[in-house]
């Protein structure tokens, strides 16, 4: 009887964090608006269209990524999609206008970016056996970690070099993170489920349920979460902020998300799911509460650091749950689908958010919105079935 292969949970992990460090990167993209609009003379809201339109061609890389599990090995793969990213980023830097910009930074590293996210995403919860909660709660944690390691280094390569060099050097940066991610993936023995070929399982009703309720309670924390995260600045300095305290909140901001990720993660591995998502969207709740009643610089940044580490609670505890209510193997596949109502939510709150200050010259009508979608998110949550981490059907 064949040994079964060694297998190092601790290189898949390791895999994962080198290489979706520099894929969140795309939350420290607003460095770039004003080098940009500057020289290109693309205006800002096409550039924010340019973001926008890379939070889709990631969510449709996530989607396509359990279509690839076939194709080649996991290393293979993940080398290959890694270099697409650079190239992406590449195309980027040499952008003349903004169909190329388009092409390059959001559909072909936003696409390849994608992809190999899950991947990893998939391999690393393939090999651990304990703590998916905590292990998922950081995977998503490294994005705004990677953000705030991204912003300051891109915000002073820009100065010293131009953001030309400072996009290859990101380029170079992903082939290199790249190329050790996939020297890991090698020594962790990591594999990646391929479905046998062949008519598809039956749909399951329960499921299905289950599915559009998580989503549902996602997309309402992430739609409050990524309106703070996007302009986090601007709100602040709206209430009465200055400058410089405004982009201290934001990188403060981003920070409690990132352990909001982890957090949420981690509590899942304790409580149930219904609980941590319902206790997360009463976080935020609270929130905007005190922004609403109490508007003020000081309050605006403790409120928007409470919608933010509610959003990373729901955000942490989400990937969790994939994990609690599906099967290993389906991990990929059921979080992919997850992941579209982050995508949406990108699309949402957060510009209706910019027309409203547009129209009122300040964010009271967006916090109340905010608001109230945390409470239906509570109630939704609520709902959630009472399942404790391992009880998934393989």
């Amino acid at each position: 009887m064949p040994a079964e292969p060694t297998t190092r949970p601790w290189a898949a992990i390791a895999a994962a964090t080198v290489l979706t460090l520099p894929l969140g990167s795309i939350y420290a993209f607003s460095v770039f608006l004003k080098p940009i609009e500057t020289e290109l003379g693309i205006p800002r809201s096409a550039l924010s269209f340019v973001f926008g339109l890379a939070t889709v061609g990631f969510t449709v890389g996530m989607n396509l990524a359990p279509l690839f599990y076939r194709l080649a090995s996991p290393p293979v793969l993940i080398m290959a999609n890694a270099v697409l990213a650079a190239f992406g980023i590449a195309l980027a830097a040499w952008a003349g206008g903004l169909p190329m910009l388009l092409l390059g930074y959001s559909v072909v590293f936003g696409v390849s970016g994608g992809i190999v996210f899950i991947m990893l995403q998939q391999a690393v919860n393939i090999l651990v056996r304990t703590r998916i909660g905590l292990l998922n709660g950081y995977v998503l944690s490294l994005w705004p970690l990677g953000a705030m390691i991204a912003a300051p280094v891109f915000g002073w390569a820009i100065a010293r070099y131009g953001y030309h060099a400072t996009l290859l050097g990101l380029a170079a940066a992903i082939l290199a993170c790249g190329a050790l991610a996939t020297g890991l993936i090698v020594h962790a023995g990591a594999t990646l489920p391929v479905p046998e070929r062949g008519g598809r399982a039956q749909p399951d009703p329960n499921r299905r349920a289950i599915m559009i309720r998580l989503c549902t309670v996602f997309f309402l924390a992430a739609a409050a979460g990524l309106t703070v995260l996007s302009q986090a600045a601007g709100i602040v300095a709206a209430y009465g902020g200055g400058t410089v305290l405004a982009v201290w909140a934001a990188t403060f901001i981003t920070a409690v998300i990132g352990c909001g990720r982890l957090s949420g993660g981690w509590l899942v591995d304790k409580l149930l799911v219904p609980h941590v998502s319902a206790g997360a969207h009463l976080t935020a709740f609270a929130g905007t509460v005190a922004l609403t009643l109490w508007p003020s610089p000081e309050v605006a940044i403790f409120a928007l650091s409470l919608i933010g580490l509610g959003y990373g609670l729901v955000s942490g505890s989400t990937a969790g749950a994939i994990a609690v209510y599906w099967p290993k193997p389906m991990y990929g596949h059921i979080a992919g689908r997850v992941y579209i109502a982050w995508c949406v939510a990108a699309v949402t709150l957060p510009v209706l958010a910019g027309h409203l200050f547009d129209l009122t010259g300040g964010y009271r009508a967006t916090v109340m919105i905010a608001g109230c979608g945390n409470l239906l998110g509570c109630a939704i949550a609520l709902g959630l079935p009472r399942r404790r981490m391992g009880a998934a059907a393989a």
